[in-house]
């Protein structure tokens, strides 16, 4: 896991590729690889690349990068991990290639001098890179199927800037930041920004799954080589017909055959454990694959003797495994000392992130450097309650006639008198819960686009855009698919996808830790989609009898209650009680309105300014904490 930049001016009116800016851009990153960096500039200074690194494969000085090809007619810098680099190794090896060090990086190196982009069907694991080709004079940009990992750039029409952060590029200066309006409508509708989009005009994401090619002639379009509504619909069509013994036993190969490819590593790897049945199946089969197990657990003092406090339970499962266990616990003041340095790293603003900033660095303080995360586990196998009321909004909302006019009246005459008792949401069941894009917009916003108007004087018109496109993924290419596959396309490319994953990445980066997650694995989604389990009723059943010993029922009879922070406690006598919203809009009011000030932008002082971050209590022992 690194961070990642690269400068190239394709054009001759550009300037030259700039060594500060290229330098500032990885100054920023620093945290991202504390193990070391390095920067690669052609001999006509029009294209450099840049990278820190944090050394998980191949720890010695071979793994440096960027990486160049013995000819020196490719060179990479790349973050992230190719979890079958070995099987891709010994076939290019087969075929006469030679490699210098041990590490995936050189694996890719050698696969693009063999396919060229065709590559990129090869690949398992989660990834960005930037590949520079002296031969056809052209820079290539790759993310990983789900975007599990970040790719940012900054076209100005001459040059092009690449980073793993928003804040990076910015860092390297001469970026157009005008305000992108789909971004900040976009924030307060989902919590998050929507990718493609940033909160600035001259910033894109690299989407999930494509690939992007800039030579002297510009730069391409974004090309598609894996889409994931695609792959679901032509899993869930071809569903097999089996006896329940058999689809176990698929499922738990799936499931054990994930897991063991993201434990491959050259240092430990440890588990986020809570009490819920994602993260202890994984801790549950990483045990079966061997070697020592390490796991943490994160208690919030708030919590305790509550049905949210996950720490007996998740201690009871890691003495069950014989796991070294550490149990970290988090107060109010370390929210508030740690505050100004989780708003600085925060790439970009979310409603989110603070539950995985305080995870990775309960992690760090356990002294581990990768740790696996459940995340993806309720997208796949249906473990939101969304997955049964879509559907059944859907079918109740669906009938009614001039769905569109009439819903927009009785909103406009309901919407005034529902603050007073419940959610603003209800007005808008008519508006927007006949189909599965409304319904899930209702679901999921934060704040409605109507209410959003009234925050920043838009957001119509850009959710009514993203609206549009969530429409198509489910007309265009999910028309025939079940229920529940519709839903989990619209999760994990958007919720998963924009929040999830993004946060995981910039909280974890922040304390250099590296996290994996084996539940967002394409070849796992391909097959439990074949199997039929992305369902509400059979996926999290199936999902908890993949381990060889039986779950315990502490884990399976436990109320489902989500991976939260007490973030309404903390507020109440914090800054962002200011607000007249409480829990998650008032945040993300505070959360945009740090962003907006500046205050939460620049290069902080170290990676984490600990202040105080470090007096969280450890409880640890060699077996268990008590």
């Amino acid at each position: 896991m690194c961070g990642i930049a690269a400068l190239y001016a394709y054009d001759d009116r550009g300037v030259a590729a700039g060594a500060g800016a290229l330098r500032s851009a990885s100054e920023w990153m620093r945290c991202r690889g504390p193990d070391g960096s390095g920067e690669w500039t052609s001999s006509d200074g029009r294209i450099a690349l840049a990278h820190r690194r944090l050394a998980i494969i191949d720890l010695s000085d071979a793994g440096a990068q960027p990486m160049q090809t013995a000819n020196g007619a490719y060179v990479i810098s790349f973050n992230g991990e190719i979890y079958n680099y070995r099987e891709l190794r010994s076939a290019l090896e087969a075929k006469g290639f030679r490699f210098r060090s041990g590490t995936d990086t050189e694996v890719l190196l050698h696969l693009y001098a063999d396919r060229g982009e065709a590559m990129m069907t090869e690949l398992r694991g989660m990834f960005a890179f930037a590949l520079w080709d002296e031969k056809k004079k052209g820079l290539f940009l790759a993310r990983d199927h789900f975007g599990i990992k970040p790719l940012y750039y900054a076209n100005d029409g001459r040059s092009i800037r690449v980073a793993s952060e928003v804040k990076a590029l910015l860092a390297g200066g001469s970026i157009d930041a005008a305000p992108d309006p789909a971004g900040h409508s976009g924030f307060f509708v989902w919590g998050s920004v929507p990718d493609p989009h940033t909160m600035y005009r001259g910033i894109r994401a690299l989407p999930a799954g494509h690939t992007m090619w800039i030579d002297r002639d510009g730069a391409r379009a974004p090309r598609s080589y894996a889409d994931l509504a695609t792959m679901l619909a032509k899993a869930d069509a071809e569903r097999v017909t089996m006896d329940s013994h058999e689809r176990a036993e698929r499922l738990r190969a799936a499931m054990l055959d994930s897991v063991k490819h993201h434990l491959v590593a050259d240092v430990d790897v440890g588990v986020f454990l809570s009490a819920g049945i994602d993260s202890t199946v994984i801790a549950s089969l990483a045990a079966e694959a061997g070697g020592k197990l390490r796991t943490v657990t994160l208690g919030f003092a708030e919590y305790r003797g509550t049905v949210h406090d996950e720490t007996p339970v998740a201690e009871r499962v890691a003495k069950q495994l014989g796991a070294e266990h550490s149990t970290i616990w988090v107060t109010r003041a370390d929210f508030r000392n740690a505050l100004e340095d989780l708003l600085a790293r925060m790439d970009q603003p979310t409603i989110d992130g603070v539950n995985s900033y305080f995870v990775a660095r309960a992690a760090k303080v356990a002294g581990l450097k990768v740790a696996l995360s459940g995340l993806g586990g309720d997208e796949l196998f249906a473990g939101y309650s969304d997955f049964r009321d879509i559907p059944r909004m859907v079918r109740l909302v669906s009938p009614l006639p001039a769905r569109d006019s009439l819903g927009r009246m009785v909103r406009k005459a309901v919407a005034p008198l529902l603050p007073h008792f419940v959610s603003t949401k209800y007005a808008s069941v008519i508006e927007y819960g006949g189909d599965y894009a409304g319904a899930y917009l209702l679901r999921r916003a934060v704040f409605l686009p109507w209410e959003v108007e009234e925050i920043l004087g838009e957001g119509e018109e850009t959710s009514d855009h993203e609206t549009a496109i969530m429409r198509d993924l489910i007309n265009s290419t999910l028309t025939r698919c079940s229920p529940p596959v519709k839903v989990s396309a619209l999760e994990a490319t958007r919720y998963m996808r924009n929040q999830l994953l993004r946060d995981a990445d910039w909280a974890s980066m922040t304390h250099s830790l590296e996290v994996r997650v084996p539940l967002v694995d394409w070849t796992l989604w391909r097959e439990v989609a074949t199997l039929g389990l992305i369902s509400p009723y059979k996926g999290k059943r199936a999902l908890s009898a993949t381990p060889s010993v039986p779950l315990p029922e502490a884990v399976l009879g436990r109320r489902k209650t989500g991976f939260t922070v007490p973030m309404r406690n903390w507020m109440v006598e914090g800054e962002g009680a200011r607000y007249d919203d409480r829990g998650l809009r008032g945040w993300a009011k505070y959360v945009y309105a740090r962003a907006l000030d500046g205050t939460s932008s620049g290069v902080p002082d170290g990676c984490v300014r600990r202040a105080g971050g470090d007096r969280a209590v450890q409880s640890r022992s060699s077996h268990v904490a008590v």
